[in-house]
């Protein structure tokens, strides 16, 4: 489990914030350097062009994803063959076992291990499997399937891990150290989050202070998935200036039983039953200097960096959790007969089936679409990935929902009880429970939100300069103005028209054509009003998160409708008879979708969000708390809200183990 920087331009900070400071004993921390802190690890370069951020500046440049991006026959080989293996061993497998003792067997790691699983993105030269990510996530796929808990270990160890940071930052010592040990089944995790540290890394708690040739590791990371069993961990810590260096947040690689580090719990959660996730307090760890990685003060840019592509993984087990739920939907929905007819002819239940349907269509089409593009490493795919988390976490819980709701009693009953009972054991309140998670793992939805918006007005703020600066003076405005009239002259007019005006674009989609000129016009409208926005709002925008969220879904449904065409097009070329029926797929979806954009463009300026502002300071004020009257908190006197630093040796016993 991993937090989210929250990404906002110092153009847009307010120029005297008071220090907040955290009831846990850490150092105040103003609002204005939380944010210096995570605008300085954006990565602000694009030397590679990107689909989706144009969607946000009216560009729909369907170039750039069509025609879709294959996997090369080398790849395609090696991936086919591995998931041959995967599939007949998973098919061992026992997901109620996991969900019942909350813990994957040690053996069925050993199994794992010895196929490779944890080294499938390695490098072949360090003894890994080196398969894309579109393999990768396809694997991934097929273990959530068994048991998500499965697909949260693999994607902890391997997409955010050790491996991945090492790989594209360690030195070549590093990786000849620590990749062959990754590949051959050592376990790792990545350990950011602290207790009032999540999406805020300035208030980080952790210190690395230098010591001669080692670092001193000090504090307490919270929810480390992998952490109860991981042999090696990144760590997240800030190293205090010295004589040799400034400091700043740095990344190390750690020895899990180093003298020092303790395990001190083992989290339990709603969902994700078998997950090893607990709390790592490091007492005097000594590290060695050659074990940082990178740069001091370039861990956060590090962390940003393999989380681009990272968050892969998300929509990979979303996607698997979609086709699921439409087996699922299908088949009970054809079983079951209420009125003299199959539940799922009823028009109110046929509704929700032909919404699972299109969007596990979709579900799988964005993740495929995303995983190609990076594999291709042709374009940036930066906020495709985070739009491609963001939509597939959504949407996938949406999908739970239904079939639980389809199922009726059945879907709130779990598959023990089922089966208890005689009949099959389909755990569809597991999968709801299971994928709650999602839309917090890897960067809540509310923090995507932020770092997406701040990237699609990323152009406006170049443009407008000391405009959206709030402590800028009415001179450095006017000079400012002038600058911003030059973009904005150039700009505007390409967004009065475009190919989506033209009833022959898009021709070699078919009936799909349609939706696809609705998605260049669309990309113009967002465009204009994003600059509506700034032009109302200019520094003010950054305080409406609400307008900014609804920008982004409407980006994040266009980039799906845009995932659906290509898909089948795809599918159309290598099978005409499957192409035909993922043309129906793609063409139900783009219908949907054109509704919840249609939502979104109407509740961007009519809406209730003064109101609901006004409302939530007058809940925070303690305006109604006559209204929380008549109930018993049991959660009341058992704790503080937030555990404060621990300081010294734990005196808690570790709990720490290795499987192998």
């Amino acid at each position: 489990m991993s937090a989210e920087t929250q990404p906002q331009s110092d153009q847009l900070l307010p120029d005297a914030t008071p220090p907040v400071a955290p009831d846990t004993g850490g150092p105040p921390v103003t609002e204005r350097r939380a944010r210096e802190v995570a605008e300085a690890a954006r990565e602000t370069g694009w030397t590679r062009p990107s689909f989706a951020k144009g969607l946000y500046l009216g560009n729909f440049d369907l170039r750039l994803i069509h025609p879709h991006q294959v996997s090369t026959t080398a790849d395609r080989e090696r991936g086919e063959a591995f998931l041959r293996d995967l599939t007949s061993y998973a098919a061992t497998l026992d997901g109620g076992r996991i969900e019942r003792d909350a813990q994957i067997p040690d053996e069925y790691l050993s199994g794992f291990a010895a196929l490779g699983v944890f080294g499938m993105k390695i490098p072949r030269e360090y003894g890994g499997l080196g398969l894309s990510l579109t393999y990768y996530g396809r694997a991934l796929m097929l273990l959530s399937s068994v048991h998500p808990s499965i697909g949260a270990l693999i994607s902890a160890h391997q997409s955010i891990g050790v491996p991945e940071p090492v790989k594209i930052f360690g030195t070549p010592e590093q990786k000849q150290q620590y990749l062959p040990r990754c590949a051959a089944g050592a376990v790792t995790a990545f350990l950011l989050t602290e207790a009032d540290v999540g999406s805020d890394p300035a208030r980080m708690g952790v210190t690395a202070t230098l010591d001669g040739d080692t670092y001193v590791l000090n504090g307490s990371k919270l929810w480390t998935t992998n952490g109860v069993i991981a042999e090696l961990v990144v760590v997240m810590a800030k190293v205090p200036a010295h004589d040799g260096g400034k400091g700043g947040i740095s990344a190390f690689v750690v020895e899990a039983d180093s003298p020092g580090i303790t395990v001190e719990n083992r989290n339990t959660f709603m969902g994700l039953k078998g997950i090893e996730n607990g709390v790592t307090r490091f007492d005097n760890v000594r590290v060695p200097a050659a074990n940082r990685l990178g740069r001091e003060g370039q861990g956060l840019k590090i962390a940003l960096t393999t989380l681009n592509t990272g968050r892969l993984s998300i929509p990979a087990i979303c996607a698997a959790s979609g086709k699921w739920s439409l087996k699922i939907a299908r088949e009970w929905s054809n079983a079951r007969v209420q009125w003299g007819r199959p539940v799922g002819q009823h028009e109110a239940v046929g509704q929700k089936i032909a919404f699972i349907g299109a969007t596990a269509f979709a579900l799988e089409a964005v993740f495929e679409l995303s995983a190609a593009l990076a594999d291709s490493n042709q374009v940036d795919v930066r906020i495709e990935a985070a739009l491609a988390k963001l939509w597939s976490s959504e949407m996938a819980c949406k999908v739970a929902d239904e079939l639980v709701q389809i199922r009726g009693g059945r879907g709130y009953e779990t598959a023990d009880s089922l089966r208890a009972r005689g009949e099959r054991a389909v755990a569809a309140e597991q999968l709801l429970r299971d994928l709650r998670i999602n839309r917090i793992f890897e960067g809540s939805t509310e923090i995507m939100h932020l770092l997406i918006a701040r990237e699609a007005v990323d152009a406006h703020l170049s443009a407008a300069g000391d405009l959206a600066s709030s402590d800028a003076d009415l001179a450095a405005k006017a000079r400012a103005a002038v600058g911003a009239s030059g973009f904005y002259a150039r700009w505007l007019p390409k967004l009065v028209a475009g190919q989506g005006l033209n009833p022959a674009a898009y021709g070699d989609f078919g009936s799909l054509a349609k939706h696809l000129r609705f998605a260049e016009r669309s990309s113009r409208r967002l465009a204009r009003n994003t600059f509506l926005g700034m032009g109302r709002w200019q520094a003010g925008l950054e305080h409406k998160q609400v307008f900014l969220g609804r920008i982004v879904d409407i980006g994040a449904e266009l980039f799906a409708m845009a995932a659906v065409c290509t898909r089948a097009e795809l599918l159309r070329s290598e099978d005409p008879d499957e192409g035909r029926t993922a043309y129906q797929l793609a063409d139900a979806f783009c219908l949907q979708s054109r509704g919840r954009i249609g939502r979104l463009f109407t509740d961007l300026w009519s809406n209730t969000d003064s109101s609901d502002r006004r409302l939530s300071r007058q809940v925070l004020d303690g305006t109604y708390t006559w209204l929380e009257k008549g109930i018993i908190d049991q959660s009341e006197g058992t704790g503080p809200w937030i555990a404060p630093r621990p300081e010294g040796p734990s005196t808690r016993p570790n709990l720490h183990r290795n499987y192998r």
